[in-house]
C-alpha cells in the first residue's frame, strides 16, 4: 500500500463511525445469533465483511493484516525520522480553520524540543473541539518539511492521558472495504482470536520437521507482531509465521485435490479395452509419424481408458505439438469398444477445425462425426441431436451446444474438452452428466486437453487432481517461429512486407484486438485495418473474420483462407487457437503490447505449421509501460510455450492464467507460487500423508481453511 493510500486509510477510519460494542458475551466463534459470533457485529457491518469474503467466524482469523503500523514509540518532534510513519505526542498551542489556499484544519502542537503543523483538509467541527489549546495529543504519520517547518498532512489524531502507555504490539492494518473502519476490524479480530479454536490441526513432528511454529502461536503473532520484529520478513512474507500460514493454505489446496482425485477414482465409468484395429489403420493413413512424446502420451491415456473408473486425464503441449491426434486415437478406443465421444470447444472456429480434422481423418474408417453448433440452421441442429440420442453418430463435435439438455447421448463414454479452464463448473459438470443412463451414474471418461503449457508449479497446485500427460516436443520438420518487435512508426515497412509474402505465394494473417473503435482503447480496428488494407493491397484476395460474424459467414472466410482463395486474413482474436494453415507464413499483430503472453505465443503458433520459414511482427506503439516492455521483450526471446507459460505466471498470477474465476478452484491468498515452491513440495508430501494415517486431521484442516466450500470444487 503506497503512503498514499495509507493516509486515505486513516481519513477513513477517522470518519467511519465505529460498530457498536455489545455487553453480551460469547463463547463462541460463530453462534448464529450473533453474526460471526461477534458481539456488536450488525447486519450492515456482517454485509461490509462479506465484501471481504468473510462469512465465518473463523475467516476473521484468517484476515491477516496488509502492513503494520509501529506506535510502540514517541519520537520528540526534532529527532523524528524523515520519509516514515512516526508516532509523536504533544500538547496543542493552537487549532483554527483557514480558508487559504483551500479549506483546511491546522493545529501546532510542542513536546519541549519543537513544533510540529497537523493540516487536515477533511474534518469535522467536533475536531476542531478535540484539538483545543492544551489538550496532548498523540498524531501518527509521515513528517515532511513544509513551507512553515516540519508537518503531517492527515495523521491518524488522538488525545492521550499523561503517562499513558504505547501499544506493546506493531499496530496491523486490515484489508477493508468503504465504510469499515480500521478500529472496527481490529475489535471484531480480536474478538475471533480470543474465542475460535486455535488448536492446531497437524501433529507437531510435521510442522517440527519443516521448521515452522504451532499454528497459534504463528497467528497471533501475524496480528499483534513484537516492536523488534523486521518490518522487511513481514512486508515479504518470509517470516517463519508466515511461512506457516502458507503452509496450511497449500496444504489445504493439496487434500482438497487429492480428496476430489481419490473419489474419482472410486466412481464407475465403462473399461475400455485398446483393440487397435482402427487405430493402426489411422496410423497407416497419416502422412506423418507420431513422436516419442505423442506415443508416450497415447500410452498413458490408453492405460486410463481401461480402467473402470473415469479418466481425468490432461494432455498439454506447446502449439503445434500434436495433441489433436493423440485425442482422435483416445476417440478410436472409445469406438471399438461401442461408446460415442463428445468433442467439445469453446469457440465454433476452434470446434470446426476439429470437425474438419476428425472427419478427414475418421471418416475413411467408417466413423461418422457430427457437427453441432449453436449457428447451425434448426433443421441441422435437430438432425444432429437426433444422431446423437440414437447412436447414429459415434463422435459429436461441437461448442457449448453440447450442454443443452436437449442433446442426448445413447452411450457417451469419453468427453474430450479442449481449453477446458475457458469453461465454467457447471458447464463440465452438465457434460459428465450426459454419460449418465438407465438411473444410473456411470460416469464418461474426459481428457483435457490444453494448448497453453502449464508451468510446473500450476500444474503441482491447481492440477494436482488430474493425471497430466506432457507433448514436450514439436513435429520433424516445424521451424521456429521468427519473432520480430516493430514500432507503429515503421508501419510501411510492414506493409511491403506483407505484400511481397502473398505475391510469393504465401498467405499472411493481420490481427487486431477490437472490432470497433473504443472510445477508451483507440485502437486500430479490425474493420478499419479491413479496409485500409483494401487501400493499400489492391492486387490482393483479403478476408476478415471476427466474433461478431455469424457462423456460416465466418466459416466461409475461414474455408476460402484455407484453400489459398484469399492472401491476407485480416482478424481479432477469434483465430487465437485451432486455425491451421499451412501456407500461412507471416502474421502481424496490432498494438502487442495491448495483448497478454499467453495470447501472444498462441498467436504466433498460427503461423510456422509448414515447412517454409515463418515470420511473425509484432506491431507495438510508443510509449510502452514497463510491463509492457517486459512482456515484449520476454515473447521475443522465449519460443518454448512453457517457458513463456513460467514468465506469465510470474507477471499475472494463478487467477488469470486459469481463466475466469468461474473454473471453482480456491485462488490463493497467501502463498506465491512462484516463491514458495518447497511450501508446496512439502505440501504434497503432508497430503499424502495425512490421508493415509490420519484422516481426521486432513478433514479438521479443510474444515479450517476451506469450510465447506470443497465440496463443490473441480467438477
Amino acid at each position: 500500500m503506497t503512503k498514499a493510500d495509507s493516509a486515505t486509510a486513516r481519513r477513513g477510519s477517522a470518519k467511519r463511525k465505529p460498530l457498536a460494542r455489545s455487553s453480551t458475551p460469547s463463547t463462541t466463534c460463530a453462534a448464529p445469533e450473533v453474526p460471526y459470533g461477534v458481539p456488536g457485529v450488525t447486519k450492515a457491518s456482517a454485509d461490509k465483511l462479506m465484501r471481504l469474503g468473510i462469512t465465518r467466524g473463523f475467516d476473521l482469523v484468517l484476515h491477516l493484516p496488509l502492513r503494520y503500523d509501529d506506535e510502540t514509540r514517541i519520537y520528540p518532534i526534532s529527532d523524528a525520522p524523515s520519509a516514515q510513519d512516526v508516532l509523536v505526542q504533544g500538547r496543542v498551542v493552537e487549532a483554527d480553520v483557514k480558508y487559504r489556499p483551500r479549506r483546511q484544519l491546522v493545529c501546532h502542537i510542542e513536546d519541549g524540543s519543537g513544533v510540529l503543523t497537523l493540516r487536515f483538509f477533511n474534518f469535522y467541527p467536533s475536531q476542531v473541539k478535540q484539538l483545543a489549546p492544551g489538550t496532548l495529543v498523540r498524531a501518527f504519520g509521515e513528517i515532511r518539511q513544509g513551507f512553515f517547518g516540519p508537518e503531517m498532512v492527515h495523521p491518524r489524531c488522538k488525545s492521550a492521558a499523561e503517562g499513558s502507555a504505547v501499544a506493546k504490539a506493531l499496530t496491523p492494518v486490515y484489508p477493508t472495504t468503504a465504510g469499515l473502519g480500521q478500529d472496527a476490524l481490529r475489535r471484531v479480530v480480536t474478538h475471533a482470536l480470543a474465542h475460535c479454536d486455535l488448536a492446531d490441526t497437524l501433529p507437531e513432528s510435521i510442522t517440527a520437521g519443516l521448521g515452522l511454529p504451532r499454528f497459534r502461536a504463528a497467528i497471533v503473532f501475524l496480528h499483534n507482531p513484537p516492536p523488534g520484529v523486521s518490518q522487511e520478513d513481514l512486508r515479504e512474507r518470509v517470516h517463519p509465521a508466515w511461512r506457516r500460514v502458507k503452509f496450511d493454505e497449500l496444504l489445504a489446496q493439496q487434500l482438497s485435490m487429492r480428496v476430489h482425485y481419490r473419489r474419482r477414482k472410486a466412481a464407475d465409468a465403462p473399461a475400455l479395452r485398446p483393440k487397435r484395429k482402427l487405430t493402426r489403420r489411422l496410423l497407416e493413413l497419416l502422412p506423418f509419424a507420431l513422436t516419442a512424446a505423442q506415443l508416450k502420451a497415447l500410452s498413458e491415456v490408453e492405460r486410463d481408458l481401461r480402467q473402470p473408473h473415469p479418466m481425468q486425464r490432461l494432455l498439454q503441449g506447446d502449439v503445434g505439438s500434436g495433441k489433436t491426434i493423440v485425442a482422435a486415437l483416445a476417440a478410436l478406443q472409445a469406438v471399438e469398444n461401442g461408446g460415442q465421444v463428445a468433442i467439445m470447444a469453446p469457440t465454433e472456429i476452434l470446434a470446426e477445425q476439429h470437425y474438419r480434422k476428425f472427419s478427414a481423418w475418421l471418416t475413411e474408417l467408417g466413423i461418422t462425426v457430427t457437427w453441432l453448433a449453436g449457428g447451425l440452421r434448426k433443421a441441422d441442429k435437430q438432425h444432429a441431436v437426433a444422431a446423437m440420442a440414437s447412436g447414429a453418430t459415434q463422435i459429436g463435435v461441437g461448442t457449448h451446444a453440447l450442454f443443452q439438455e436437449e442433446v442426448k447421448f445413447q452411450k457417451l463414454v469419453l468427453a474430450i474438452i479442449d481449453e477446458q479452464h475457458r469453461f465454467g463448473v457447471h458447464q463440465r459438470l452438465a457434460l459428465r452428466l450426459k454419460g449418465t443412463r438407465a438411473n444410473t451414474v456411470v460416469q464418461p471418461h474426459q481428457l483435457m486437453m490444453s494448448a497453453t503449457p502449464i508451468p510446473r508449479t500450476l500444474a503441482m497446485s491447481y492440477y494436482a487432481d488430474l493425471d497430466v500427460s506432457v507433448i514436450d516436443e514439436l513435429p520433424p520438420g516445424r521451424t521456429p517461429v521468427a519473432t520480430r518487435l516493430v514500432s507503429d512508426a515503421r508501419r510501411q515497412e510492414v506493409i511491403h512486407r506483407v505484400r511481397d509474402a502473398c505475391m510469393s505465394g504465401s498467405q499472411a494473417y493481420w490481427v487486431c484486438p477490437l472490432i470497433e473503435e473504443s472510445e477508451t482503447l483507440q485502437l486500430k480496428t479490425a474493420l478499419e485495418t479491413y479496409e485500409s488494407a483494401r487501400a493499400a493491397f489492391p492486387e490482393l484476395k483479403i478476408g476478415l473474420v471476427h466474433g461478431r460474424l455469424k457462423a456460416e459467414e465466418k466459416a466461409a472466410v475461414m474455408a476460402a483462407f484455407q484453400r489459398g482463395d484469399i492472401h491476407l486474413l485480416v482478424a481479432t482474436t477469434v483465430i487465437e487457437v485451432g486455425v491451421d494453415v499451412p501456407n500461412a507464413t507471416l502474421m502481424i499483430i496490432e498494438h502487442a503490447e495491448r495483448m497478454g503472453l499467453s495470447q501472444l505465443h498462441q498467436l504466433r503458433g498460427r503461423v510456422g505449421r509448414g515447412a517454409s520459414a515463418s515470420t511473425c511482427i509484432l506491431l507495438f506503439q510508443n510509449p510502452l509501460t514497463p510491463t509492457a516492455r517486459e512482456r515484449l521483450k520476454i515473447i521475443y526471446e522465449h519460443h518454448d510455450g512453457f517457458e513463456v507459460a513460467r514468465h506469465d505466471l510470474r507477471l499475472r498470477g494463478p487467477g488469470e492464467m486459469l481463466g475466469a474465476r468461474q473454473s471453482g478452484l480456491p485462488m490463493l491468498r497467501f502463498a506465491d507460487l512462484n516463491a514458495d515452491l518447497d511450501l508446496l513440495e512439502a505440501a504434497r508430501v503432508v497430503a499424502e500423508q495425512l490421508l493415509r494415517d490420519d484422516p481426521d486431521a486432513a478433514q479438521a484442516h479443510l474444515a479450517r481453511w476451506l469450510g465447506g466450500k470443497h465440496e463443490l470444487l473441480k467438477v
